[in-house]
């Protein structure tokens, strides 16, 4: 599954840049109330699902709560800082169902999914502020 991930970042990478901070706040906390929402649903019929929902909604939750953008509290982290993390966050969640062991079971559908689509959000925001494409090579060089 981290094919289809990456495959994501591939293709918004050289997309022009239209999600804005604010933007991408919203949609990270909408993220991660949705993990915590299914985690509760999966929560009786398949535990390893809703461990990786909530282990995905409490990442998501710390991060958007730390970042220096409009809806971060603590802002110990930057904005470029969080498109790194997001982009590991998104290969986690879509290798999670592996990893568990719940990779044939419906459940593991919506990890995936919700990978794929942090991916993709991270893909098309603009952490740099020039809403040019080919952003990840920049922050990939500042991440290292």
């Amino acid at each position: 599954m981290p094919i289809l991930d990456k495959a994501a970042k591939l293709v918004t990478n050289r997309m022009p840049k239209v999600i804005s901070p604010r933007t991408h706040a919203i949609i990270d906390y909408a993220m991660a109330a949705s993990f915590f929402g299914m985690a509760a649903f999966f929560w009786r019929r398949n535990k390893r699902a809703a461990v990786s929902a909530l282990l995905c909604g409490a990442a998501g939750t710390i991060t958007s709560l730390c970042t220096d953008y409009p809806g971060g509290v603590v802002r110990e982290i930057s904005f470029k800082t969080h498109g790194t993390i997001d982009f590991a966050l998104s290969g986690l969640a879509a290798s999670l169902p592996g990893m568990l062991r719940f990779n044939d079971e419906p459940e593991a559908r919506f990890i995936r999914a919700q990978g794929i689509a942090i991916g993709a959000v991270a893909g098309l925001t603009d952490f740099t502020g020039t809403g040019e494409g080919n952003q990840i090579k920049e922050l990939d060089k500042q991440a290292s």
